[in-house]
């Protein structure tokens, strides 16, 4: 298993009472220092990525770290091996638009799942809102539902699924171009092992998190399993969106996302943050005893969260499990 920060670990309260002081983030002159004048980075990986997980990435240098992140750029790069693989992505993401075109009438013709998928995409899109609170529209929703198609037909290990126009969405807000927002979605689906995706990730991340429960909280996990029965299978949707809708800006969510791309403080980090807030409503569920709907109902209220708060009490789970003996099913998913 990874390592977790230090003051995490020496803390001794539960996470629902954690006051956390977050350091500053890592701003442009303090990322722009860690590179030579080759552009090449000064810092290892693991300093870099302890440092988002401690601190996280002021919104200035997010675009150009998450490239790092997700494997967009190499982390042994310069600047100009950065700027010739800039110009290959983008001439990629064209030649996979053109070929798209193509194929397109061919897909309608004969694919019956090209075009219920299609559908769904622009129904999807269609309802997502798309402005800021002053009303100012910030997103291209044809933008979006092209790179969702071209997303659909050329990634064969994640199908769309509803949800995946929200979090395009996030990626089209954070960089200018489509290209760029096209492969950071696929190179973030790839760095979270597809985590989010219902036909590979999902399912082991709810069996995971069930084993978790049981072994951390013995108490808790029967009542899950006798009253709540099927609570946890149906937290699927926390998953399949990273969170997304717990949080309470944008901002948060990039900042759990950051974490989950540095994996640290350990692998399917997303499994503590979803026990942490499990924990969140522990004491309501015991104490009226609830049943599945009702533990599914109070988990879907947890919403307007702070992503600091939330990784940290993540961490504070992590320090726990490495303080025991753990199975070894658990030990490998995390470690």
């Amino acid at each position: 298993m990874g390592n977790c920060p230090s003051e995490l670990l020496q803390k001794k309260k539960e996470p629902k009472q954690l006051q956390v002081k977050r350091k500053p983030p890592i701003d442009k002159t303090e990322w722009d220092s860690y590179f030579d004048e080759n552009g090449h980075l000064d810092k290892s990986r693991d300093f870099i990525c302890l440092n988002i997980l401690e601190r996280g990435l002021h919104p200035s240098i997010r675009t150009e770290a998450w490239k790092f992140l997700t494997g967009y750029y190499s982390w042994r790069s310069s600047k100009d091996e950065r700027l010739m693989v800039d110009n290959t992505r983008k001439k990629n993401y064209e030649a996979l638009c053109e070929m798209y075109e193509k194929i397109q009438p061919l897909l309608e013709n004969l694919h019956r799942n090209f075009m219920e998928t299609r559908n769904n995409i622009s129904y999807d899109i269609q309802r997502l809102y798309d402005k800021d609170p002053l009303g100012n529209v910030i997103i291209d929703k044809k933008r979006l539902e092209k790179i969702l198609l071209l997303s659909y037909v050329c990634n064969t290990e994640a199908e769309y699924q509803q949800g995946f126009h929200e979090m395009v969405m996030l990626f089209q807000l954070m960089v200018e171009n489509d290209h760029e927002t096209f492969w950071l979605f696929q190179f973030f689906l790839q760095k979270t092992e597809h985590s989010c995706v219902i036909n590979i990730g999902v399912g082991k991340n709810l069996e995971m998190l069930s084993d978790l429960i049981s072994f951390l909280d013995p108490t808790f996990a029967e009542h899950l399993k006798g009253k709540g029965a099927g609570a946890v299978q149906s937290l699927f949707p926390w998953f399949c969106l990273f969170f997304q809708r717990a949080f309470k800006s944008f901002d948060d969510v990039w900042r759990l996302w950051e974490v989950l791309l540095t994996g640290k403080p350990c692998r399917n980090f997303q499994v503590l943050v979803a026990y942490s807030m499990l924990q969140m409503v522990k004491e309501q569920i015991l104490l009226e005893s609830m049943n599945g709907e009702d533990i599914i109902m109070a988990c879907n209220n947890l919403i307007d969260l702070d992503a600091d708060e939330l990784i940290s009490s993540a961490c504070l789970v992590y320090a726990e499990l490495m303080q025991k003996d753990v199975p070894e099913p658990l030990k490998e998913f995390f470690q």
